[in-house]
């Protein structure tokens, strides 16, 4: 039987203290497992349909919000892709005569109807998950190309300076649009910074040209009253004091070959909560009794100090075996006696 959802005792992980008992957190999931855990199919392929199923299967599975995107904004049409795909394909903006050319989308020209019924219909004791459509370096990156991206940085500054605060501003105004709903309790700040090895741009030009935007995005949240997270894969040691200067509530996305979620809490308990880690290689290789054993180590070394969600290093798509997932969840219910 799936416990009575309370946003609440998320809230108290994002303040870095302990919860009544432990909490689900997952950045999004998957339709395949979303009728499996709601016993049907997906009856509509509309926004509207996909986040009603998706809250009714957060719900059944034991987590006290679900996620949703805003509205359909977006810069690049590839941006929240999950497929694998070049950092060099798709460049829209290479040059001031491309930039000037460009047409750049606004938030308020999209349309938020599944937010807004979301909005009426949460089930009691949940709130709704706001993603972005991609964060402040990931559309640059999407609309100008990896590569051209470096380049243009020494080349023309100025031009890669208009860029990123084009990209920023918008994703201001998204986020402030989303925060006038009462039933968002929270927002992602998704924005993937770096490979496995550092981040895209040297921590002096992130400092330049993206940190400034997220500050922006975290001040937003703050004044309506939320918390923010941020999601971001790759190597981040560089730039973990910036993150965390920033004024971000969490940090989301962990992986073993970089630095396993037990060591992250160790090393940054107290200064930031900590939501998700348990890699998805290891996730998609273990069974489901080493699952188990190692969430509920994990709930042990949290015990009694808080500041940490019980979830995946990054995210639930569908070549995620279900029943990692499901053990991750057992051994949470399991802990809370």
């Amino acid at each position: 039987m799936a416990r009575s959802p309370d946003f609440n005792q998320l809230l108290t992980v994002l303040r870095n203290e302990e919860p009544e008992r432990p909490v689900l957190f997952e950045l999004f999931m998957n339709v395949p497992l979303y009728e499996l855990v709601n016993g049907e199919k997906l009856p509509g392929d509309d926004r509207l349909s996909l986040a009603r199923f998706a809250a009714k299967a957060y719900r059944k599975m034991g987590y006290d919000f679900s996620t949703i995107y805003a509205s359909g904004f977006h810069f690049s049409k590839d941006v929240a892709s999950l497929h694998t795909r070049s950092l060099n394909d798709g460049a829209e903006i290479t040059d001031w005569k491309s930039f000037e050319a460009f047409s750049w989308p606004e938030p308020e020209q999209f349309d938020d109807h599944a937010l807004k019924e979301m909005d009426r219909s949460m089930p009691e004791g949940m709130k709704l998950m706001v993603m972005g459509p991609g964060g402040v370096l990931e559309n640059v990156v999407s609309l100008c190309g990896y590569e051209n991206l470096c380049m243009m940085l020494y080349d023309e500054p100025e031009l890669a300076g208009l860029i990123f605060d084009n990209v920023g501003e918008r994703l201001v105004r998204y986020y402030q649009a989303a925060l006038q709903y009462a039933s968002v309790g929270l927002v992602s700040s998704n924005d993937d910074w770096g490979f496995n090895s550092q981040t895209f741009l040297s921590p002096e030009m992130m400092r330049r040209y993206v940190f400034p935007w997220h500050r922006k995005i975290v001040e937003t949240a703050h004044a309506a009253g939320r918390p923010v997270f941020l999601h971001s894969c790759g190597q981040l040691g560089a730039v973990m004091d910036d993150i965390i200067g920033m004024g971000y509530d969490a940090k989301h996305s962990f992986e073993d070959n970089i630095l396993p979620i037990e060591q992250a809490y160790e090393r940054y308990h107290g200064r930031i909560a900590l939501l998700g880690g348990l890699d998805m290689n290891y996730l998609c290789n273990a069974d489901e009794q080493a699952v188990y054993e190692r969430t509920t180590a994990m709930l042990r070394r949290a015990s009694g100090r808080g500041g940490w969600a019980v979830g995946t290093g990054n995210s639930v798509p569908d070549y995620l075996p279900p029943r990692s997932l499901f053990a991750m969840q057992r051994a949470a219910r399991d802990f809370a006696g």
